[in-house]
């Protein structure tokens, strides 16, 4: 019989306060046309909030290296320095573009490790490619082909592949890969931005999304490894290194072997638990809805331990807590 304690159930619900409290500041700057001003206020609200949160924590994934980051740095500690102790990553506001421009799928996202750990990574980018739950190991990797990893996951689904939907992010450099999913005859849903929300959404069967590739954020890459070995899905990230200055931060990250692919074990590790609250409307999660004296927020929380994925939904009242912002 599996044991859980109450302290692995509380952190779970210690997740969601802080991505509600990032989601409900990131969200008053929506459209207003300043991505900083969202940003911080996001980044605000996650301090606050995870200074409150009974656990020894430990910032793994943060805003920057000590030095380069006034705050939520890596190394920092967090939380009141008593309780479950934990590795934590963080992303205060993944697109803040998109809050800027009052676009779709903005999330504030967070997940502790314990027992375990996360990559260490800074803001580099990471070649990735994910599937949710249900699928034999093996079924798609980096080594293998676009057309090959297409292929076996059609038939792994039990589907054409002209019936698959592949989520990348619409950027220049994704040009021949785009090329290659056409030619291998897959449809493709480009985003602008939150490739979190692009990994994430593999893992519901009404996305409409059945695999992610591309390059993106490496930080964002070990966030939605969490969430995917929270549910049991498959990943894998390949460090892309464009110059001497992001070598040099990934040597100061630890990391000798830049070509080695990362499984989704080796990017998170441990009783793993995620949470993500969406900022801005989305397929994944709904966005902060405003109401008089206070806000709806949506947001989703996965435990490794068990397996389970839960959906929220919280009713704030302005006049009980505050509102950070």
């Amino acid at each position: 019989m599996l044991k859980q304690t109450v302290a692995d159930r509380n952190l779970a619900m210690e997740a969601v306060r802080v991505t509600e409290a990032a989601a409900l500041a990131a969200s008053l700057f929506m459209g207003g046309g300043d991505e900083k001003a969202a940003d911080q206020a996001a980044l605000d609200a996650m301090q606050a909030t995870l200074g409150s949160l009974t656990i020894n924590g430990t910032v793994r994934i943060g805003e920057g290296l000590e030095g380069e980051a006034r705050r939520l740095y890596v190394g920092e500690k967090v939380g009141i320095g008593k309780g479950t102790k934990a590795g934590v990553a963080i992303v205060p506001l993944e697109g803040k573009s998109i809050v800027a421009r009052g676009g779709p799928n903005a999330l504030s996202v967070i997940a502790m490790a314990e027992d375990g750990g996360f990559l260490s990574v800074s803001d580099i980018y990471m070649e990735k490619i994910a599937i949710g739950p249900g699928f034999p190991d093996g079924v798609i990797g980096l080594d293998a082909s676009v057309s090959d990893n297409l292929n076996n996951l059609a038939t792994a689904k039990g589907i054409g592949v002209a019936d698959l939907v592949v989520c990348l992010l619409d950027r220049p450099r994704h040009g021949q890969l785009v090329s290659q999913i056409r030619d291998a005859g897959a449809r493709i849903r480009l985003i602008l931005d939150g490739d979190v929300a692009g990994v994430i959404a593999t893992v519901q069967a009404d996305s409409g999304v059945d695999i992610y590739m591309g390059i993106g954020g490496a930080p964002q890459g070990v966030l939605a490894a969490a969430c995917l070995r929270g549910v049991g899905g498959q990943m894998q990230g390949r460090l892309v290194l464009r110059n001497g200055d992001e070598r040099a931060a990934a040597q100061a990250a630890g990391i000798d072997d830049w070509a080695h692919t990362y499984s989704i074990d080796e990017m998170a590790t441990g009783n793993i638990t995620f949470a993500a609250t969406g900022v801005t409307y989305g397929a994944l999660l709904k966005g902060v809805r405003t109401m008089p004296g206070g806000a709806i927020t949506h947001s989703m929380v996965v435990r490794s331990v068990t397996g389970t994925l839960r959906y929220i939904e919280a009713h704030h009242d302005f006049s009980r807590q505050p509102r950070y912002g």
